[in-house]
């Protein structure tokens, strides 16, 4: 192992894990689809364990036992509707990664993930968002980013282009109806005031 290398150890009896692994060894990659998946929801679990009740601890178990049968088995059962909020989250860092890929939708994310587009617009249906939304609340939100550079930064069609609008008005309509004022308005709020002497 290279210096600076970080494990994190699940301990479960393969009892729980189903008939079929026998006492093989697995190896696999940190960054395999699956993995993300795993990795995911015990960040999400570690966050959230504390404030659960025994129903919910029992829940998250279940979820946490089924995304490791999918990692061993290199595939999970997509309709599992426990497994929503981990695929949501590794679709959202699946979306952070490429957002400033042209050809990023439902589709190139479910394909990363290894899902059904199916299964990907199930789980977002249970965060009150679509992926497609996501996407573009993601890009409005770095575009708004882009705004704020020093003088001599973008222009609001560069910032269009940049994070595949179809054009500036509808780059300007999208801005306007997730912030409530367009992007001029708001580069404009935000340059220094001119004073006289």
């Amino acid at each position: 192992m290279a210096p600076g290398t970080s494990a994190r150890v699940l301990i479960l009896p393969d009892s729980v894990l189903g008939p079929g692994l026998d006492d093989r060894r697995i190896v696999g990659f940190v960054a395999s689809p699956e993995m993300r998946l795993v990795t995911a929801y015990a960040d999400l679990l570690g966050e959230t364990v504390h404030d659960l009740g025994p129903g919910g601890v029992t829940a998250a178990r279940d979820a946490m036992l089924e995304l490791v049968r999918g990692a061993v088995r290199r595939d999970f059962d997509d309709v599992e509707p426990r497994l929503s909020a981990p695929l949501v989250r590794a679709a959202r860092q699946v979306i952070d990664e490429h957002l400033d890929d042209p050809d990023l939708s439902p589709t190139a994310v479910a394909r990363e993930l290894r899902v059904s587009v199916r299964a990907l617009h199930r789980a977002f249906a249970t965060a009150g968002e679509s992926v497609g939304a996501c996407i573009r609340r993601r890009r409005l939100e770095r575009a708004r980013q882009d705004l704020t550079a020093p003088l001599g930064g973008w222009t609001v069609s560069d910032v269009a282009a940049r994070w595949h609008f179809a054009d500036s008005s509808h780059f300007i309509r999208a801005y306007r109806k997730q912030y409530g004022e367009s992007p001029g308005r708001f580069v404009r709020s935000r340059r220094p005031q001119q004073h006289a002497s």
